[in-house]
């Protein structure tokens, strides 16, 4: 019998804790995905996770908000027509029971949840139509980059894959939340008169022009927003003020590449990662750096990622091994995952570096460098079709 993934929507902790306890019961059954809030921007984290998990089906608890949570599961419903969604509240009066399943639910369950009830539920939801791939949404694309330690190269590499998806006309944020490095303002000779601290104060009230009156754009289009400068503590911008703010920007725009810097445990990365439609682990083929790697990759499965959204990227890739360097098999053995792809050394990184721009801004001094970055791009992105799509999407966004 195959897996039954559920995301479960309620600002109660009891009604949570409820479904984890009633799922124990039900073989081959698992949270996938849970929500402290039932709000307008739902659909957008459940597209998010359904990417992830595309046979998942989704309960949402009414009792907090029963006309708002109606609400949500319509633009659910209407961004993924095929979930299966199961409704639940205290009472199961006709309108509620009607109303429900007017906006598109499948099931209505009363609580407290009884375990036959909700067995035969997700007996249901098992026997449903479920899509065996993702289906393509409409939001934008995030792209987190972690680097297994200082010095691989991790901000280079989202700046530039920013810099290529900028290029291609695609709309794109560069978020940077390493706190303490804060290193994309500087490979981008920016100087940030507003940061991430602004836009929590201001999230409540966020939209595109005031987010854009913000945030500094970079001469090839893209935009940049991160951390003070001064060394600070992120303070009021929390896990939680990043997965909304997430839900802004992925409405907005095709693209959003994060630098994460190494802190994999820190909550903003952690909270990015789940949010990625891939995380991208920087190595070099040092020990240190593949040790780590291991360490990495254990603790973003523990987190509920699969091999297929974790992709090694191998920087500075040199199949001329000298001591202390491990062999491509060696790494590919060692962390038990195949390589996603490897960026070679180049004299051009460091001189765009120290020019503060990325190097594919200049794609004749960086040369062959440029091509095969440009081929990481396309395989990471899908390419041209994902300038295609993103075309379509901003129709979509404006109608």
């Amino acid at each position: 019998m195959p897996n039954l993934a559920l995301l479960v929507a309620s600002s109660d902790e009891h009604f949570r804790e409820m479904v984890r306890d009633t799922i124990l019961n039900v073989p081959n059954a698992k949270i996938v995905g849970e929500y402290q809030e039932v709000a307008a921007n739902l659909y957008i984290r459940v597209l998010q996770d359904l990417e992830r998990n595309p046979g998942a089906g989704l309960m949402v608890d009414l009792s907090g908000d029963p006309e708002g949570s109606i609400k949500a599961i319509e633009k659910v419903k209407q961004a993924s027509p095929d979930l299966f969604v199961i409704a639940s509240n205290f009472h199961a009066d006709a309108d509620t029971v009607i109303s429900c399943m007017r906006a598109g639910a499948n099931e209505f369950l009363l609580q407290p949840l009884k375990r036959t009830e909700f067995r035969d539920a997700m007996a249901r939801l098992e026997r449903a139509p479920r899509n065996a791939v993702a289906t393509e949404s409409k939001l934008g694309k995030v792209y987190t980059f972690i680097g297994t330690k200082g010095g691989v190269g991790t901000t280079t590499l989202a700046v530039n894959f920013a810099a290529v998806l900028a290029q291609r006309k695609l709309s794109t944020v560069a978020i940077d939340l390493d706190w303490i490095g804060n290193d994309v303002a500087m490979q981008l000779g920016a100087s940030p008169q507003y940061t991430l601290m602004e836009v929590a104060e201001n999230l409540h009230k966020m939209d595109q022009a005031l987010f854009e009156g913000f945030v500094t754009r970079d001469p090839l289009g893209f935009f940049l927003v991160g951390p003070p400068d001064a060394l600070e503590q992120p303070g009021n911008f929390s896990e939680h003020t990043l997965r909304e703010f997430a839900t802004f920007v992925v409405e907005k725009y095709d693209a959003i590449v994060i630098d994460g810097g190494r802190a994999i445990s820190n909550e903003l990365v952690s909270a990015a990662a789940h949010v990625s439609a891939a995380v991208f682990l920087v190595v070099d083929q040092e020990f240190p750096s593949i040790r780590n790697a291991q360490r990495y990759i254990t603790y973003l499965m523990r987190m509920g990622f699969n091999q297929d959204q974790i992709r090694v990227v191998v920087n500075r890739y040199s199949k001329k091994i000298v001591a202390n360097m491990a062999t491509l098999e060696q790494l590919q053995q060692t962390l038990n995952q195949q390589v996603f792809y490897g960026i070679p050394p180049s004299p051009a990184v460091i001189a765009s570096i120290n020019k503060a721009r990325p190097f594919v801004a200049n794609r004749e001094q960086a040369g062959e460098l440029d091509r095969i970055f440009r081929a990481f791009v396309d395989k990471a992105t899908g390419g041209k079709k994902t300038a295609a799509a993103a075309a379509g999407k901003k129709v979509a966004r404006t109608a």
